[in-house]
């Protein structure tokens, strides 16, 4: 599960390696904070349940709420 984050497929779904690290932080503070993981633990770490959760699109980034320009905008494409 690891090595999903070493693949380019994960870092062009949410747009760059630093909105993945920003995901996974957040994700994780809220696993520590109690949060229930949207996917089978079946004894993986906090970190792979996260990639797990990415890869399968139940959390994501949401531009809008963040603010963030969304890439394709900040290139000019649709």
């Amino acid at each position: 599960m690891i090595e999903a984050i070493k693949s380019d497929d994960i870092v062009q779904r949410l747009g760059g390696r630093f909105k993945l690290c920003a995901l996974i932080q957040h994700r994780w503070k809220e696993l520590i904070q109690g949060a229930r993981p949207l996917v089978e633990r079946r004894g993986r770490s906090d970190l792979e349940v996260i990639i797990d959760e990415i890869m399968q699109g139940k959390i994501s980034i949401n531009l809008e709420e963040t603010g963030i320009t969304p890439p394709e905008k900040a290139l000019g494409r649709k």
